[in-house]
């Protein structure tokens, strides 16, 4: 659900245990951690250096700003990883051209300490309901490498699904490199509904 806006206008989403919320300047520091992180980068070409991790926060934040939806920095707001940040979950538009885009896709990436907590899960799920409720998409797409079985997960948990058919070289990748192969996941919005119950 929705939480009121903060003082400056913004609007954050709460689930059950997190707040996705805009960035701000002291996530910086801790998401260049994250993301210099070569086991959390493990299905990604490289970990990235400061510059691109600010980078990244930059983008994410001005398409929230623009937008409304997009790339929030998940914060734990209960338990004792209260006021942590874990990393981002939400929508982005890919930045690459493929069988299946223009799209909307739905995307995590958190830090190791919260992984195995079902983190990704829950703000995924807060995220689809935005782009359904909100944005007023037909679908949603996700994709990562074949080898990335923990997001892969992730979107099975959260009602999505694959038809090999569709699985595609990631046109940034080059031919032979070890991530290029990946798998192509959907939801489409009347799916989602019926999964509401």
């Amino acid at each position: 659900m929705r939480a009121p806006a903060d003082p400056d206008g913004r609007t954050d989403l709460r689930t059950e245990r997190l707040l996705l919320r805009r960035w701000r300047a002291q996530d910086r520091e801790l998401f260049a951690a994250l993301t210099a992180d070569p086991l959390v980068m493990e299905h990604f070409p490289a970990p990235l250096e400061r510059d691109a991790s600010d980078a990244l926060v930059d983008r994410a934040d001005a398409h929230l700003a623009e937008h409304g939806w997009g790339l929030w920095a998940v914060e734990v707001a209960a338990g004792e990883d209260a006021g942590r940040l874990a990393g981002f979950t939400g929508l982005a538009v890919p930045r690459f051209e493929a069988a299946f885009t223009p799209c909307v896709e739905v995307g995590w990436r958190l830090a190791r300490w919260a992984w195995g907590r079902g983190y990704a899960t829950e703000a995924g799920r807060a995220a689809l309901r935005v782009a359904f409720e909100d944005v007023g998409l037909d679908e949603v797409v996700s994709f990562t490498a074949t080898t990335n079985e923990r997001s892969r997960a992730v979107m099975g948990r959260l009602g999505m699904s694959r038809d090999p058919a569709e699985d595609f070289d990631h046109p940034a990748l080059p031919d032979g490199h070890r991530l290029r192969r990946h798998v192509l996941h959907r939801l489409r919005e009347e799916s989602w509904r019926d999964r509401q119950g």
